[in-house]
């Protein structure tokens, strides 16, 4: 879901449409944008009385928007703050879709994308509206967000063209450690904290439960980087996603780096004695699903393992309410601080964010909808439907106060939030999860969400914040983009070498060695040093 895009079809594109929108008045890019709302822009009062009407385009091949007003959350939007969004889809192609629009002049008021290289090349070609007339007349944003987040968000001119979605203060995220709980107790329940004492414990697996996967890392080996953070503190596995380690106040080479050296000679080693998923580089995400909520998983490591654990606690409890599966604070080599390790990581600017083009007649009556929709009542709204069904009224804080059938209709209450998800464009991470957590901390621990107790008494503890790493990466059409790429590929090849294909801890060793020389023959160090000074200015910004 977090991919960059390289731009090179587009950049001329780009440069061409700007030329042409500077010479052309605004009614030829009002021409350029279908379904309009026309009038002087509304204020804050009005909100709600007048109707909002915008077309919005999700920039992701896997994005389809759901229909506008089918479910009781956007039909109450809909019905009572008069709001109309059009969807736009991109077709299963959303690099060509957004090419087209640009190149025929018609551009979507929103577009919902990642943040990065494409804001600023549209940012660049003055395609977007700048927001920082709207911050204090619409509060929500500045309140919830905070002023380190928007700074943040500031283009090179200064200025804010990027709503976030799922913008934080406070730490969240899921990544970490599942184990089955009735293969746990049943193997005497031994202390699993250390890597020798998940070692040990995978064996006995494989002895013991033939039919189960000692240590699941999911598709892909993601787990796999999950592991690198038991071995050095304050070290997540951002890092491996980076492909960059700092060191002091530059960034090096993940290949170099001696605690990822470890943790692959580890991860290999597990791998050659069958203590690791075979299957991990080739397996579908049903087939991941399928072993786990069928209790075939013994541990799960992973960056978002609450998904399935969650289905799969559920179902085996069913039929056995000691089954089921439990989380253990993240494991570390022996001799580190417990509290200094990071499985994953969080960001303060979240995931992605909405920008709101030159092609909608009322910029304002747009951003006063999405700064509601972030809003404590927008929230409410569209993750646990209008009130009166599964809360009614709210506390002190704002908070909704949940009523008897957000327990006792589960089902119902799921398919309601299922439904919405996405239309989730600017989540509250704030918001949502102090909601979840103050009332899941009233409910007797049998009928608590498992997700949510996990997150509250582990996996929000040991997240790493790393605000300071976001937008490293390089347009995709410059030297260090193209860089960039080459040695991605290279990362995924030598892992996967490394855990399919090596013999010994020496061969582990040198396939790193290879990866190496073949990243420096490819502008690795270039490429470090253009995100070491973006990193750097980072650091400057943040404080």
């Amino acid at each position: 879901m977090k991919h960059g895009r390289t731009w090179m079809a587009l950049s001329l594109a780009l440069v061409m449409l700007a030329s042409l929108l500077a010479a052309c008045g605004p009614s030829t890019q009002q021409e350029a944008a279908g379904n309009k709302q026309e009038g002087e822009p509304i204020n804050a009062a009005a909100f709600g009385e007048a109707t909002i009407a915008f077309s919005f385009y999700g920039n992701y091949d896997w994005y389809t928007m759901p229909q506008w007003g089918k479910d009781l959350a956007t039909k109450w939007i809909r019905e009572n703050k008069k709001v109309e969004i059009t969807a736009i889809s991109s077709g299963g192609n959303a690099k060509q879709k957004l090419n087209t629009m640009i190149a025929s002049d018609e551009l979507p008021d929103v577009i919902w994308l990642e943040r990065g290289v494409d804001v600023e090349r549209l940012r660049a070609a003055d395609l977007l509206v700048p927001l920082d007339e709207y911050l204090d007349k619409y509060p929500n944003l500045k309140k919830w967000a905070g002023e380190s987040t928007l700074n943040m968000l500031r283009s090179p001119d200064g200025k804010i063209y990027q709503f976030p979605n799922w913008y934080t203060t406070q730490p969240n995220g899921n990544a970490g450690y599942v184990v089955n709980k009735k293969i746990y107790m049943e193997l005497g329940s031994p202390k699993l904290e250390t890597t020798d004492d998940l070692y040990a414990y995978l064996k006995k697996v494989k002895q013991n439960y033939p039919n189960a996967v000692p240590l699941e890392v999911g598709s892909g080996a993601e787990g796999v980087e999950i592991l690198t953070s038991a071995f050095a503190e304050n070290r997540p596995s951002l890092f491996n996603v980076m492909q960059a380690v700092p060191m002091g106040d530059e960034l090096t080479s993940i290949f170099t780096d001696p605690v990822f050296r470890e943790a692959m000679v580890y991860a290999s080693r597990l791998f050659r004695e069958r203590l690791m998923s075979q299957d991990t580089m080739s397996q579908t995400r049903d087939q991941l699903a399928e072993k786990i909520v069928s209790g075939r998983v013994a541990v799960l490591a992973g960056s978002s393992p609450t998904e399935f654990a969650s289905r799969g606690d559920n179902m085996l409890r069913a039929e056995d309410p000691d089954d089921g599966y439990m989380m253990v604070w993240p494991l570390r080599k022996e001799g580190l601080d417990k509290n200094k390790i990071y499985p994953g990581d969080f960001k303060q600017l979240g995931w992605n964010v909405s920008v709101i083009t030159k092609a909608a007649d009322n910029p304002e009556a747009t951003f006063a909808f999405l700064d509601w929709l972030t809003g404590p009542e927008g929230q409410r709204i569209i993750f646990w439907g209008p009130e009166g069904l599964y809360w009614e009224g709210t506390d002190a804080d704002d908070a909704p106060i949940f009523t008897e059938k957000f327990t006792t209709d589960i089902e119902n209450r799921n398919k309601l939030m299922d439904s919405t998800i996405n239309f989730q464009w600017n989540g509250n991470t704030v918001y949502v999860d102090t909601s979840k957590s103050k009332f899941e901390q009233t409910l007797p621990e049998e009928k608590r969400n498992w997700e949510t107790r996990w997150q509250t008494e582990i996996t929000w503890k040991t997240q790493y914040n790393g605000t300071e790493f976001v937008n490293l990466d390089p347009p995709g059409d410059t030297e260090e983009g193209i860089a960039a790429q080459s040695i991605a590929d290279i990362y995924s090849e030598t892992r996967a070498k490394i855990l399919l294909n090596a013999k010994s801890d020496d061969d582990v060793l040198r396939l790193l060695d290879e990866a190496e020389t073949k990243a420096q023959q490819v502008g690795y160090a270039k490429l470090l040093a253009y995100k070491t000074e973006k990193w750097q200015e980072n650091v400057k910004k943040l404080k």
